[in-house]
């Protein structure tokens, strides 16, 4: 299974986190795993909802979850914003 590694940024938290993600996953697959994860280790700073969105942290565009990471053209080193 190949995977990138990109950077997660979440504001709620004033942390960034490395994660390889799978480029075969769908990103509502992603999105779930991350968010309950950052929300872990957050210490209560960021919970995770069903309102949660994922973003590219330069341009801020929503990235599509119905799209594979390998869809929507994520690469190694992207940066992303969880929100």
């Amino acid at each position: 299974m190949r995977k990138i590694l990109v950077e997660v940024y979440n504001p709620a938290a004033s942390r960034s986190f490395d994660v390889f993600i799978p480029v075969k996953s769908k990103l509502y697959e992603v999105l779930m795993l991350l968010s309950n994860t950052v929300s872990e280790l957050s210490q209560g700073y960021y919970k995770a909802s069903e309102q949660t969105i994922l973003c590219d942290r330069k341009t801020g565009n929503v990235l599509d979850l119905g799209r594979t990471i390998e869809e929507l053209g994520l690469k190694n080193g992207a940066k992303l914003m969880l929100l």
